[in-house]
C-alpha cells in the first residue's frame, strides 16, 4: 500500500471522507492482514468466532488526529507479523488463531470513544480492547471497559489523569508521570537556560490542562519556580491576549503549556503579534508532532521544547519483529515518506503486550486475560512493561526541542535525559529570546 497518498489535511488530520477512503483500502486487504473496519464483524459471532477480536477506538480524525496517524500502517504491520504462520496458539482450542483488529474513529471526542467502546463490547464481543492517545481517548474508553468487565492495554496518555478514576482491575496503562517524570524533565530543560524561573501556564481546561496545572503548582513552586497561572480555557478560544497581558505584566520568562495543536497555533502566533517572546517555552502534547510543528509557519517553532517518549535514538528492541527503533522510523519514512513520529513506537507496543498476553493465557476466558495482563513482565520497543498494584508501568521520558532540520524542514533534537542517560543526546539547548 502506498501510504503517500493519504495526505493530511491543513489542520494536521483528515477529514471524515478521507478517513473512509483510506479505510476502504484497509478493507480490501482484511482477509490477509486481520484488519477489520466497521460493518465487517457480525453482532453476535462472539465466542464461536474462528478468530481473536481486539478492539481499537483511534483518533482517526479530529483535533488529536496525529496521535492517531500511523493508523493502520502500525496495525497492519504487526497483524502480518503476528498472522503469518497461521495466528496465536491458543491452547484451550488446540490450534493457533488469527488475530483481527476492528478500528473505528472516535474523532478525537472523549464521549465518541465512549460510545465506540460500548459498541465494540456489547455489538462486536471483543475478546480485548487496545487502546492509546490522550486521555480523550482512554480516560472514557477505560471507563467502558471496567464498567463491562473487558480487558484492556492501553498506552499514551498520562498516568495522573487516568488514574483519578481508578482504582482499576481490567485495564492496565503503560506511560508516564506528570509529577515523576514531566517535571524532572521540564525543568531539567529550564536549568540549561538562564531565566529569572517565572514560569507561565497556558493549559486547557480538559483533564490533562486541569491534572499538569495542579501537580506543576505544587512541586514546581517548591522548586525555587514562580508558577503564574491565569486560569484554564476551552478548547477554540481564539482571544489569548488576556493570558499574554498578564505574562507580560508578571515578566513571565518560561511558557508551560499543554494544549491540542490548533488552540496552541492560535496562542503563539498571538505571542508573537503581542511582544511576548519566552526564553524558554514548553508545551506538550500540541507540538510532538513535524506537522503540527510545521503548520505554525515561519520561523515561530524554532526552539520549542516537549517531551520526548520514543525516537530512533531509544535503545529498544520489539519482542514481536526484532525492530529496533531505529529500523522501525525507517521503515515507516522508506513507505510512507513522512518523518517519524512518537506514537509510532507505542502503537506497536501495545500489539506487543496483547501478543504476550494472550500466548501466556491461552484462552479468550476474560478473567484469564485480566490476570495474564497483570502477571505481564517483558521487554518492548518502548522499554520494560511491568505493571504494579495500581495496574500501571511508567515507561522513560526525555526532552527535546525543535530545530531547523537537514532532512526535513523541523526536527526534535534529544537536548535533555538525566533521567535515561541510555538514551543518547542528539542536540544542545539553547533559549529562545
Amino acid at each position: 500500500m502506498d501510504y503517500r497518498k493519504n495526505e493530511r489535511n491543513k489542520a494536521g488530520g483528515v477529514n471524515r471522507r478521507e478517513f473512509m477512503k483510506r479505510s476502504a483500502v484497509v478493507v480490501g486487504g482484511a482477509m490477509t492482514s486481520g484488519l477489520v473496519l466497521p460493518g465487517m464483524v457480525g453482532r453476535s459471532r462472539g465466542a464461536k468466532r474462528d478468530y481473536i477480536l481486539i478492539g481499537r477506538p483511534n483518533p482517526s480524525t479530529g483535533p488529536i488526529a496525529d496521535f492517531g496517524a500511523a493508523t493502520p500502517w502500525v496495525d497492519e504491520r504487526a497483524l502480518a507479523e503476528i498472522n503469518k504462520d497461521g495466528g496465536i496458539y491458543i491452547k484451550e482450542f488446540k490450534k493457533k488463531v488469527p488475530v483481527k483488529v476492528k478500528i473505528m474513529d472516535t474523532e478525537s471526542n472523549p464521549t465518541k470513544a465512549g460510545e465506540i467502546a460500548s459498541r465494540l463490547i456489547m455489538r462486536d464481543k471483543v475478546d480485548l480492547m487496545v487502546f492509546f492517545h490522550t486521555p480523550d481517548t482512554v480516560n472514557p474508553v477505560t471507563s467502558i471497559c471496567e464498567r463491562f468487565r473487558v480487558p484492556g492495554i492501553s498506552l499514551d496518555a498520562p498516568l495522573e489523569p487516568w488514574l483519578e478514576g481508578g482504582p482499576y482491575k481490567w485495564v492496565f496503562h503503560a506511560f508516564w508521570s506528570v509529577e515523576k517524570d514531566i517535571v524532572p524533565v521540564y525543568t531539567g530543560m529550564w536549568e540549561q537556560v538562564k531565566t529569572n524561573k517565572v514560569v507561565g501556564v497556558l493549559m486547557a481546561n480538559d483533564p490533562d490542562g486541569v491534572s499538569w496545572s495542579a501537580v506543576f503548582r505544587k512541586v514546581a513552586e517548591g522548586m525555587g519556580y514562580r508558577v503564574v497561572d491565569l486560569g484554564r480555557f476551552p478548547y477554540g478560544l481564539k482571544d489569548f491576549s488576556p493570558f499574554i497581558n498578564g505574562w507580560k505584566k508578571e515578566g513571565v520568562e518560561i511558557l508551560l503549556g499543554n494544549t491540542i495543536p490548533p488552540d496552541f497555533a492560535t496562542a503563539w502566533r498571538q505571542c508573537h503579534r503581542l511582544g511576548f517572546k519566552p526564553k524558554v517555552a514548553t508545551i506538550g502534547k500540541a507540538i510532538l508532532f513535524p506537522s503540527a510543528v510545521g503548520a505554525l509557519g515561519g520561523d515561530l517553532p524554532n526552539g520549542l521544547t516537549t517531551e520526548i517518549w520514543w525516537s530512533p535514538h531509544h535503545p529498544f528492541k520489539s519482542s514481536l519483529t526484532g525492530e529496533t527503533s531505529k529500523d522501525m522510523c525507517d521503515a515507516w519514512t522508506r513507505e510512507t515518506g513522512k518523518e517519524w513520529t512518537q506514537p509510532i513506537g507505542y502503537k506497536h507496543a501495545g500489539y506487543e503486550i496483547a501478543v504476550d498476553v494472550l500466548r501466556r493465557a491461552g484462552t479468550l476466558d476474560k478473567e484469564v486475560l485480566r490476570r495474564a495482563i497483570a502477571d505481564t513482565d517483558m521487554d518492548s520497543i518502548v522499554g520494560h512493561i511491568k505493571y504494579n498494584r495500581e495496574n500501571y508501568s511508567r515507561t522513560p521520558l526525555v526532552g527535546g526541542q525543535w530545530v531547523k532540520g537537514e532532512k526535513w524542514p523541523w526536527e526534535l533534537k534529544i537536548v535533555y535525559n538525566k533521567e535515561h542517560p541510555y538514551i543518547p543526546l542528539t542536540g544542545q539547548i539553547f533559549p529562545m529570546a
